[in-house]
């Protein structure tokens, strides 16, 4: 349905007269009358009756006049959601529990009058290419993958070191330990299902598989971080890799064990991307806050690969 033809008739519903209606929209009262008669003819009724006073709706018009109001209202709507500067900042933070997302609430705390998208896409190759498309405004992205470097095109600044942990359940042989040298995991089974080859995380950990001699086994479906904790729980010999922000909560029953790593502690890091021609102004603010509220993290004693993005 064309539009122009609705608002036209709301217009001239509004007047009462296809000339005061002309007026409202900068045309013609012959422009009027042919788009009147075009939406007439679209719908199969007549919506005017003509009286000495003018134009006065018909019963049919009477019937689709909420509904052209409402007609007009979403496609304001959809206008909007995609016009730079209204619709809403659009983020990539990977994953619902993650750094990124704690961030990001940080962000709508400090800024709850702008308006976000938050979005979950699966790799960097994706992500690089929704913000260079204007799909999406920022990314959070733990490294830049060896081999492929960032285009031209998109800017990206280290926002976080996150700390790894180990999570082991009760009966771990290291469950009661209160921080465990990086060396120790050698010959201890380290259970990631959700490292899928090709991605950037996956990058990360067989970087710190090569350097440290640790076993990380991907094996099995990803069921999800809730089955991933049973396993962990109910499995001595296992034991995961969890970032110090993640946010993850478990029933006290399990007695899992957040157990720091240390001499050297491996640091996911974390950095946001973004296109720099983007033009929104909510992404200037974000980059501000995260500059502002990230402390920098110490890199003694830490370990990241050689090829992620400096900070």
């Amino acid at each position: 349905m064309d539009l122009d033809t609705v608002r036209t008739f709301v217009a001239a519903a509004d007047a009462g007269q296809f000339q005061e209606a002309a007026a409202e929209l900068a045309v013609t009262q012959q422009a009027v009358s042919k788009r009147i008669a075009a939406l007439e003819r679209t719908l199969g009724v007549r919506l005017f009756t003509r009286t000495p006073r003018g134009a006065e709706l018909s019963i049919d018009g009477q019937a689709f006049l909420p509904h052209a109001r409402e007609l007009l209202r979403v496609a304001e709507r959809a206008v909007a959601s995609v016009r730079t500067g209204r619709r809403p900042l659009r983020v990539d933070v990977i994953a619902s529990r993650g750094a990124a997302t704690g961030l990001m609430r940080g962000f709508h705390r400090a800024h709850p009058e702008i308006d976000l998208d938050v979005v979950m896409l699966f790799d960097i190759e994706k992500a690089v290419a929704a913000l260079r498309s204007g799909t999406i405004d920022a990314s959070f992205r733990a490294v830049a993958a060896p081999g492929r470097p960032l285009p031209e095109d998109i800017a990206s600044v280290r926002v976080l070191d996150e700390p790894l942990q180990l999570l082991t359940g009760p009966g771990h042989a290291l469950a009661g330990a209160r921080s465990v040298p990086l060396a120790r995991l050698a010959g201890h089974r380290i259970w990631m299902p959700g490292v899928v080859p090709g991605t950037e995380w996956a990058a990360y950990y067989d970087d710190l598989v090569a350097e440290f001699g640790l076993t990380i086994e991907a094996t099995g479906p990803n069921f999800g971080s809730d089955a991933l904790l049973d396993t962990v729980a109910d499995t001595p010999a296992l034991a995961t890799f969890m970032g110090e922000h993640t946010s993850l909560v478990w029933p006290a029953g399990l007695g899992l064990r957040r157990i720091p790593v240390t001499d050297p502690t491996p640091v996911y890091p974390h950095s946001l991307l973004w296109h720099r021609d983007n033009p929104h102004p909510a992404l200037a603010t974000l980059r501000d806050h995260l500059a502002t509220t990230t402390a920098g993290h110490d890199a003694t004693g830490t370990w990241t690969p050689d090829w992620v993005l400096p900070r």
